[in-house]
């Protein structure tokens, strides 16, 4: 474990996110002057001292910081207190460690919000990637990235209503299994089953609540996902769709996304239940192609599975087919990178997401971790360059971006599209700028205000807890809407 001394509280996010990028093996414990002397004194034993010891000290426009590896000082009077602080601590970290991030001293998970926003406000791109190079270290190869796909945005998300607008999620957290990193709101749907219709009626009654509730707005996307919306039997997705279309007009939407997921959960009878119900865009996850891989992380199904799945997808008539993949999966190199792109590439799906493991504490992979090391997660820039290079193969462009905490390699999740295949609701969750109404136990409404303000309520994840409590998930609805009317 690696302990952090902080003379100052409310820089504790700051410090964590950037140790631990430079050191992601290690548990990071944070000590502030708030910390309560016990804690201190037991993080500090268990540690055997401090990483770093961080003094900082506010005189007038000039900035101090001192930390104890090699005694380094930093003064900067042209920069926020909060951003000189985190240029240092960068700085240390890499001479300590004598290595860069890709990314630089950006702990955020949306690193193209900062693009967008000055392409905004007319600034151009050699402005841009100097900002990002300069005030955050940021890559010349990432600060590419970020703009080229803040400009995609840009132009995807001209037509989306923002003030007048908003985006539907239906969460259906049902899964045939856990996978190993998962800390999604997902159930074994075994052992659920008695659950489903009740999950059903009250996800409806969710939707009659929000449709009368909004009414007077246009709805641009709908995202049923999950879990794994495909874990229900073809009769509940057909009762489900068919009440959303009755109670919202998808005259205006854009588009309207299922995920179908794991190969496991998807029949004939399911796809013929989106097809008919003009589902324009599906997933369909492998995250490997190696057999070996998909046991370890729990996925019951077979790599020709994924592949049976997608070829019945193609024959009912699925035009818009995305597949998620997730590299830095335990004990695979980058040849089993390569030879799962190959695969994907012969399917020729018109998207593809492409992941970077994240080690969540709530998912059975921190307990992996511990019984056979984090070093069997090899996420590499090699890895991430073969599945650029597959998406460029496959004629996609990179449209949205986003980052996780604790992300193999200290990279980023990408998804790339064919022209006229991107994911609209995918750009719209990340960038923030239009408000999403979740439904379903575990989901997370977000109401951009007029002043730009982004507020939210979440429904409980417990599904019986959820369904008992129904009308409480419809009250605190009722108290966010009425923050747009305030």
């Amino acid at each position: 474990m690696l302990a952090v001394k902080l003379n100052l509280a409310n820089y504790e996010y700051d410090v964590h996110s950037l140790v631990k990028a430079f050191y992601p093996e290690e548990t990071v414990k944070v000590i502030t002057t708030e910390t309560k002397e016990e804690t201190a004194k037991e993080v500090l034993k268990e540690s055997g001292s401090a990483l770093l010891e961080i003094v900082l000290a506010e005189d007038g426009a000039n900035i101090t910081c001192a930390g104890n590896l090699h005694e380094w000082n930093y003064v900067d009077s042209d920069v926020r207190f909060k951003d000189g602080f985190k240029k240092f601590l960068y700085r240390v970290l890499c001479k300590e460690t004598g290595k860069e991030l890709p990314w630089g001293n950006l702990t955020g998970i949306r690193p193209t919000k900062i693009a967008y926003g000055m392409l905004e406000e007319g600034k151009t791109d050699g402005e841009i990637s100097e900002f990002l190079k300069k005030a955050h270290y940021v890559s010349e190869e990432k600060s590419a990235l970020s703009l080229d796909i803040a400009k995609r945005e840009r132009e995807l998300l001209a037509d989306i209503h923002y003030e007048g607008g908003y985006s539907l999620y239906i969460g259906i957290p049902f899964c045939p299994t856990t996978c190993l990193y998962c800390s999604f709101t997902s159930y074994p749907i075994a052992g659920y089953r008695k659950l489903v219709e009740d999950y059903v009626d009250c996800v409806i009654k969710e939707m009659d609540y929000v449709a009368k509730k909004y009414a007077h707005k246009i709805l641009d996307s709908v995202y049923i996902g999950g879990g794994t919306p495909t874990t229900l039997e073809a009769e509940q997705l057909d009762r489900l769709i068919t009440a959303l279309k009755e109670k919202f007009d998808f005259v205006t939407v854009k588009e309207f996304t299922v995920e179908a997921g794991r190969a496991d959960s998807i029949t004939r009878e399911k796809l013929e239940v989106l097809k008919k119900h003009q589902v324009d865009r599906i997933s369909i996850n492998p995250q490997t192609m190696k057999q070996e891989t998909l046991q370890i992380i729990g996925r019951r199904h077979t790599v020709e599975q994924v592949v049976d799945a997608y070829k019945l997808a193609r024959e009912i008539g699925f035009e818009n087919i995305n597949m998620d993949l997730i590299l830095g999966l335990p004990g695979e190199l980058e040849e089993d990178v390569q030879n799962t792109i190959d695969r994907v590439v012969e399917l020729a799906p018109d998207s593809l997401t492409v992941h970077s493991l994240a080690i969540k504490r709530a998912s059975k992979l921190s307990q992996w971790i511990i019984e056979h090391g984090v070093k069997t997660l090899r996420n590499t820039d090699e890895t991430m360059k073969i599945a650029a290079a597959g998406a460029n193969q496959l004629g996609m462009n990179p449209y949205y971006l986003y980052r996780q905490k604790n992300m193999s390699g200290n990279f980023e999740n990408v998804g790339y599209a064919k022209p006229g295949k991107y994911g609209l609701y995918n750009i719209l969750i990340m960038e923030e700028k239009q408000t999403i109404v979740a439904l379903g136990a575990g989901s997370i409404s977000k109401v951009v205000l007029p002043d730009g303000r982004i507020e939210r309520c979440d429904n409980v994840k417990d599904v019986a807890l959820y369904i008992e409590k129904i009308d409480e998930m419809l009250d605190r609805k009722e108290k966010l809407f009425a923050l747009e009317e305030a």
